[in-house]
């Protein structure tokens, strides 16, 4: 492909992400991916080529732009050498006077006032950095200093005595430790929501938002004896976690939950888990430096919907919790409205409820919890609270 078509190609590419968003479709990567299935002749450099225009035109647009070649257009404003391919064999049509131009951003201006006052606009620019790749090391199986050793150009992560930090575009996938189940992909701040849940050996945890079970793994290595239930109400996602259980030898049993019965469901476990997570739907704006159309996808009504979702979700595990047992709500978001807000309402009902400490390094106290930010702690944000019932 000459440089023309690869301009081309990202402008086509990004038309198919922009209707994605709006119908909430497929995310950008396995786009991009599908449109080289389709393309065979296409080799490896132009693959790179054109989903680094694809990636760094999103980064660049905060608010979803009109059409693949606003984006693109937008882009080449910024890079003079994008211009002269505009017109050229194979390449975009030529520019026209007055042409439509997405605009630079990072924040959408109506999410603006809903960021946690931590998030300073001096902050906004890390929110869309290239994240590095985090691994936790199974520590029911191994230590970290052994999997160190395995990794040239490893390093040690800071906050959680689990991780270790990788170079962006790292595999892991194919490297034995990884088959041997010594190891898993999971950013810093994702470790560190299981690390406030201080589990212990004995005790009974309840994932209730498991997905695909990333933290109901780091649970079972961090507490390899106790009794661990995964749930969720996503089939597809749920059914990712028993493979991987397999491969790290850990004991969690799993439960596909059916909205709005989920109480009916967990009626076994009704006030007798020690631990309930919340790991509850979110924004997902904690993770827009590896999924920056997520920008382009949340909407105020979509928030508003995935408010109410958080908030019932907290009734329910409150529902769970033993007295004396621990709640730990947490969200991939630096919008106070998911965060801090969300415990300040739950709260505001349960007055009894204690606020502890997350019991986790980093991060800055955000009302009754804490918020990690990648600025500031080098992770994806996370806002993470711990509560106990009162006995």
């Amino acid at each position: 492909m000459t440089p023309a078509a690869r301009l081309q190609a990202a402008s086509e590419i990004l038309d198919e992400v922009i209707e994605a968003a709006v119908q909430d479709g497929p995310p950008a990567d396995v786009i991009v991916s599908r449109y080289f299935k389709r393309r065979r002749y296409a080799g490896s450099k132009d693959r790179r080529a054109v989903r680094e225009l694809v990636f760094s035109a999103i980064r660049r647009s905060a608010e979803r732009p009109a059409s693949g070649r606003s984006a693109i257009v937008g882009l080449a404003a910024d890079d003079p050498s994008l211009l002269e391919l505009f017109g050229e064999v194979r390449g975009p049509e030529l520019l026209r006077d007055s042409e439509q131009r997405a605009p630079a951003s990072l924040v959408p201006e109506w999410l603006m006032a809903e960021l946690s006052p931590l998030v300073t606009r001096d902050e906004w620019p890390a929110l869309l950095e290239r994240a590095l790749v985090d691994i936790r090391v199974n520590a029911a199986r191994t230590s970290r200093e052994v999997v160190l050793d395995q990794f040239p150009g490893a390093e040690a992560t800071e906050l959680s005595p689990w991780g270790l930090r990788l170079p962006p575009d790292s595999r892991i996938d194919d490297h034995p430790a990884f088959a041997e189940g010594l190891i898993e992909v999971q950013d810093e701040g994702s470790q560190l929501i299981a690390l406030a849940c201080e589990p212990r050996n004995g005790e009974k945890l309840l994932d209730l938002c498991a997905g695909a079970g990333g933290k109901s793994l780091a649970l079972a290595a961090a507490a390899s004896e106790a009794i661990i239930l995964a749930t969720d109400s996503n089939r597809a996602r749920l059914s990712k976690l028993r493979p991987r259980a397999d491969r790290a030898r850990a004991k969690i049993e799993t439960r596909l939950l059916n909205p709005p019965r989920e109480i009916e469901e967990l009626e076994d476990w009704r006030g007798v888990a020690d631990v309930v997570l919340v790991d509850a739907p979110c924004s997902g704006s904690g993770t827009w430096r590896r999924n920056p159309e997520g920008r382009w996808r949340l909407t105020p009504e979509r928030l508003d919907r995935l408010a109410a979702v958080q908030e019932r979700l907290l009734d329910i595990g409150a529902e769970l919790v033993r007295p004396g047992g621990r709640l730990i709500y947490a969200v991939c978001s630096l919008l106070s409205r998911e965060g801090s807000g969300r415990i300040a309402d739950f709260l505001s009902s349960r007055s009894s409820w204690q606020i502890q400490d997350a019991g986790i390094g980093g991060g800055r106290t955000d009302g009754a919890g804490r918020l990690l930010t990648p600025a500031h702690d080098r992770t994806d944000g996370f806002f993470v609270a711990r509560l106990a019932r009162p006995c």
